[in-house]
């Protein structure tokens, strides 16, 4: 019996070991395995990890190029006002804007945090860890196991870190292999770039020195302010100052570059970047602009002088002076760069009227909305027609103290959307084709309107001077109570109008040669004669000497006039062309002259053909 207990025991001890032994097999499994790779198995093994490997780069790259994004937000399109969407499209690539501006003219911020880039590749490689071709191994008699995969990620500055769990088992005839833990390191600067990419970003929010840039490149290739010594109008086309302004855009904004301190124009100051770093700021023509300048009548502006009209005879000289306020909107692509790892992101720069636009300071806010484009609650019906009762499609906005709200389009002539309430606003109708109405509605309740658009008709110009054709430099101007518009003759040779009453004015220059040398004349104004005289209204005449500067007149007013016409709906639809006749002035040869033919185009007859 004492050797029957013995025997016991020593079964229970040797339970008790295998029991042991089993649970610290599962326990250090990996660890027991992962170094006793059977060498039938490596293979198989060793191509999950260069598959996983490759995950990862795809994964660090994609989010790299894409603003720090593999899965970009919901995508948000924008306006004729601002034309930024929510993704820059750069080379079919879209990449998320980190500041832009919302087509209903909101502030909006994308800047992804560390933890979000580290949750996108999570998630991406999550999505391919079971996708690895091991289709060969399958071929040559492998059983493959690999079970749902749990993926962390750790982004460094020089690394990117990734912990796999996922059950793998691997068998072929007698030899097997299984692993559930698995490690990446990848060498990648992309914890670096991204913590200078922000560096950037937060320099631009707290300086706006983009936008500063920008007024630079302005005032340097268009006319913002200025006088010149002229008696004849300076005319620009805001097409061709665009155009100008986009190139001088793309170049001046290639040539900024980083520096820890700013010796240079293009440098910019930004601190605690890594030497071996460097930012590139990229725009192209081709992305989405806004571009609008004032005053303006189309793409025409016009600055007229003082000092050649009647009753100004006692200036003795002639200058043209002029102030126009731009808007200007566009995306700016900032690239860190580290070897041949680029970390890039957009944003929108924005100018409005001749400034920068408010530094946000990192918060998105509202820009000029005053919150009136956010509180439609006023259901309005809005029906448009033609003057033939014929539905026309087109474009709804409502004005309001200063605030334009972009309502939507009227399809097929029909709307119905909600209003902002507002006492005496206006809505505003366009559509292509057709004289743009507005008409003062009050949307403080529901409502209906119907609104009627006159239909624009294009009519070819020519100029004849003297009974000739005439193909030298002109200003034609059709002037009505509600609608006007400008032709640079002969650049321009086209208008389009709509029935109705308007005044015809033809300006006729002619290059001129025209010296006025440097005169003083006296001026005389009267004063208070003292401080009690003052009071009591007495006065007494004060005189000083005025020099006036030299100047030569290059151009000068030598023909033209001015005519009331009414143009019917039934003569614009049936014809193409419009003879101008208008007859020459005498060429001026001194002031005198050409302040007498500003008298003498008052009265100067035109006459209109249509046909």
């Amino acid at each position: 019996m004492r050797f029957k207990r013995g025997q016991v025991t020593i079964f229970i001890i040797l339970a008790i070991l295998v029991v042991s032994l089993v649970a610290l097999f599962f326990v250090f499994k990996d660890k027991l395995t992962s170094d006793k790779i059977p060498s039938e198995m490596s293979p198989v093994y060793n191509t999950l990890i260069s598959c996983l490997q490759d995950d990862l780069s795809i994964g660090v790259n994609v989010l790299e190029s894409q603003g720090g994004y593999i899965y970009i937000p919901e995508y948000e399109a924008g306006s004729d006002y601002m034309p930024f969407s929510s993704q820059l499209d750069f080379l079919g690539n879209p990449i998320p804007y980190w500041y832009y501006v919302s087509g209903n003219n909101i502030e909006r911020e994308q800047v992804p945090s560390k933890n979000d880039m580290q949750n996108d590749i999570e998630r991406f490689i999550e999505a391919t860890a079971r996708t690895c071709l091991l289709d060969d191994y399958y071929s040559q008699g492998y059983e493959i196991l690999m079970d749902s995969p749990d993926a962390t990620v750790t982004i460094n500055d020089n690394e990117v870190i990734l912990d796999l769990d996922m059950d793998f088992s691997v068998s072929k005839g007698e030899d097997s292999y299984f692993i559930s833990e698995h490690r990446i390191i990848l060498n990648s600067d992309l914890g670096s770039l991204y913590n200078s990419a922000l560096k950037v970003y937060n320099e631009e929010q707290n300086k706006l020195f983009l936008e500063e840039y920008g007024i630079d490149t302005l005032r340097l290739y268009a006319p913002v302010d200025g006088v010149e010594m002229t008696c004849s109008p300076k005319i620009w086309n805001a097409n061709d100052i665009f155009s100008e302004l986009q190139s001088a855009i793309e170049a001046n904004t290639l040539a900024l570059k980083n520096a820890n301190n700013k010796n240079e124009y293009f440098e910019v100051q930004i601190q605690e970047i890594p030497s071996r770093q460097r930012v590139r700021f990229l725009n192209s023509p081709n992305w989405s602009y806004s571009f609008e300048v004032l005053p303006s009548d189309e793409n025409i502006m016009i600055a007229n002088p003082v000092g050649n009209q009647q009753g100004l005879g006692i200036l003795g000289f002639c200058y043209v002076p002029y102030h126009f306020v731009y808007s200007l909107k566009y995306p700016v692509l900032v690239q860190v760069i580290s070897g041949e790892e680029i970390f890039q992101f957009p944003l929108a720069v924005v100018i409005q009227r001749n400034q920068p636009r408010n530094v946000s300071g990192g918060e998105a806010i509202g820009m000029g909305d005053v919150e009136l484009c956010k509180d439609k609650n006023t259901l309005m019906n809005i029906s448009v027609y033609n003057s033939n009762l014929k539905p026309v499609e087109a474009d709804i906005y409502y004005n309001c103290l200063g605030t334009k709200c972009n309502i939507g389009t009227a399809e097929n002539g029909e709307m119905s959307e909600e209003f902002p309430q507002c006492i005496n606003g206006f809505v505003n109708v366009r559509a292509e084709g057709y004289k743009e109405e507005s008409v003062m509605y009050s949307t403080i309740s529901e409502g209906s309107l119907s609104i009627y658009l006159t239909k624009l008709y294009s009519k070819n110009i020519q100029l004849k001077m003297d009974g000739r054709n005439y193909n030298k430099e002109a200003i034609i101007y059709f002037v009505s109570d509600d609608f006007s518009k400008t032709v640079f003759y002969p650049e321009q040779k086209n208008v389009s109008l709509s029935e109705g009453k308007y005044e015809v004015q033809v300006y006729v220059y002619t290059n001129s040669s025209l010296e006025l040398g440097e005169t003083t004349q006296k001026q005389c104004i009267d004063v208070p004669s003292s401080s009690m005289g003052g009071i009591l209204g007495f006065t007494r005449e004060e005189c000083f000497d005025v020099e006036i500067p030299a100047q030569i007149i290059s151009n000068a007013l030598s023909g033209g006039g001015k005519v009331n016409y009414t143009f019917s709906e039934s003569s614009l639809k049936n014809s193409n062309v419009m003879n101008i006749y208008a007859e020459s002035l005498p060429l001026p040869n001194s002031l005198e002259q050409l302040q007498t033919n500003y008298v003498l185009f008052e009265s100067n007859p035109l006459e209109i053909e249509i046909k």
